[in-house]
């Protein structure tokens, strides 16, 4: 028998149903769901010393269980002493398992271990069903050893939905077991 990630078994069991009577569709298939997490992070220190570059990188690739990319200036700026096509971030799309299990191990143990936390920010979606949180600490992530950081460097995480709206889009994520702030 192949493994199935804890989530993606909950979607199919259990996230379909619940929005499907929330929102009264007709079909299973007009249910949204996750079609990609993307993560980002910005190393523009990395523009002096290439070290951070690479330990970025290493604990990019750590965090989420697949090979990080660098990003690449687009442009020269004199003011950050910038050249075209130099590195300057990282980032990684998951999509499918590893996605199913980077979302896991975000809601159940990294976020968890956010110091003083009250829940996620709910304006970070765009209005097209499409959510974006930053995160201020890669040491949350319990696969980055402290002792060998060097930098804390904070990431963007992008929940790419197929949500028409963004109520879709919150509900999905609430079903997924994302803790966003309540309003008091």
């Amino acid at each position: 028998m192949a493994y199935i990630p804890r989530l993606k078994e909950k979607y199919q069991k259990e996230v379909v149903p619940a929005l499907i009577s929330q929102f009264s569709y007709k079909n299973h298939m007009q249910v949204p769901r996750i079609t990609k997490i993307c993560v980002n992070q910005g190393l523009g220190i990395a523009n002096t010393d290439r070290k951070f570059m690479e330990n970025g990188l290493n604990e990019m690739t750590l965090i989420t269980g697949q090979k990080a990319v660098p990003t690449k200036s687009r442009k020269d700026i004199s003011n950050f002493k910038l050249r075209k096509g130099n590195p300057i971030g990282a980032r990684v799309t998951l999509r499918g398992e590893r996605m199913y299990e980077f979302l896991d191990r975000l809601v159940s143990v990294a976020l968890p271990r956010v110091r003083d936390f009250r829940g996620v920010n709910d304006k970070g979606f765009d209005g097209r069903g499409n959510y974006t949180v930053g995160i201020t600490e890669q040491i949350i992530f319990p696969e980055i050893d402290i002792d060998k950081v060097t930098k804390i460097n904070g990431m963007d995480i992008t929940f790419v939905t197929t949500a028409r709206t963004d109520r879709e889009a919150m509900a999905l994520l609430k079903e997924f077991g994302l803790p966003f702030k309540t309003r008091s």
